[in-house]
């Protein structure tokens, strides 16, 4: 079972349609139409992931969001029917960790989930990490080789990370193409390949006899280093 998420969203068909459809990746979801049910939900099950609406009866989205943040840091996706920057902005500065606007593709808001839960395992795990003469520094996203600094785009960093998460795992290219973000994927396959490409390039890793990067006929790639 993967994370539960608890959605605060007073749109029960919504609501439905995100519990089956992120039920389908998974998650255990909880939803609340009203504040104070939130909150209730919020304190019997400790979510990992807190979906929160603007728009609610009796207290808003930021409301709740400044209130929550009081006392947890549970990650907070925050939905909106209206896109204004100011909206976007102010939640953020109360404590959200991303802002999504409606209407939106459901795809879109599980490539969200799987983001925000990234990057908040990182936090409660050590902020270094390292794989032999790789290490990768959670806080600062830096990652360096050799004790040499390792520049990398922001696709190739999530990719990265993505493999040291799941060292000894082989990786589907339709895995990486639903994890990895900062990316516009083309033409299927062929754009995953270019983007492992790029990064054993930097890594200076031999796709023929590879120290990290292992190339899975007809499955994908296994990232071979263990944690050490």
């Amino acid at each position: 079972m993967k994370a539960t998420i608890l959605i605060i969203d007073d749109d029960e068909k919504l609501n439905e349609l995100l519990q089956d459809y992120l039920g389908s990746f998974g998650y255990q979801v909880l939803s609340a139409i009203h504040p104070e049910e939130g909150f209730t939900l919020l304190q019997r099950h400790t979510p990992e992931l807190i979906i929160l609406d603007v728009m609610l009866p009796d207290m808003d989205g930021f409301e709740i969001c400044k209130k929550i943040r009081q006392d947890s840091e549970v990650p907070i996706i925050m939905l909106t029917a209206r896109g204004d920057l100011t909206d976007r902005v102010v939640g953020l500065e109360l404590g959200a960790d991303d802002y999504l606007a409606k209407p939106f593709e459901p795809r879109e808001l599980v490539a969200r989930i799987q983001s925000v839960l990234r990057r908040s395992g990182e936090k409660k795990s050590s902020p270094v990490l390292h794989f032999g003469p790789l290490s990768i520094n959670f806080n600062n996203h830096e990652v360096t080789l050799e004790q040499q600094l390792v520049d990398l785009t922001s696709a190739e960093y999530e990719l990265l990370t993505l493999f040291t998460q799941n060292a000894g795992i082989a990786l589907s290219r339709d895995r990486i193409m639903e994890e990895v973000r900062g990316i516009e994927w083309e033409s299927f396959n062929r754009s995953v390949d270019v983007l492992v490409s790029r990064l054993r390039h930097k890594l200076n890793d031999d796709p023929k006899h590879p120290t990290y990067l292992k190339t899975i006929w007809g499955t994908g790639y296994l990232f071979l280093q263990k944690q050490t």
